[in-house]
């Protein structure tokens, strides 16, 4: 998990980098960036909080990443 999570990442930072330099980069994409942060942040806290797995403590990243990931593929 800890490896697709970090090749995942690898992905949508190379496409979203690539978006800014292109000037493609929407506000909604803009915010995004921020808000899947936090909420991905709020619910490890709370999973490492009421002493879950490490996997579980990982997840909300992980699904947010791979989601991502194939959401730029597409554009």
């Amino acid at each position: 998990m800890v490896t697709e999570l970090m090749f995942s990442s690898f992905e949508t930072i190379g496409r979203r980098s690539w978006m800014l330099s292109q000037g493609k980069c929407s506000p909604t994409e803009f915010a995004r960036m921020v808000l899947e942060k936090q909420q991905a942040l709020c619910l490890s806290g709370f999973a490492l909080l009421t002493g879950a797995s490490a996997p579980s403590i990982l997840a909300p990243f992980h699904r947010a990443a791979r989601a991502n990931a194939k959401r730029l593929r597409r554009k």
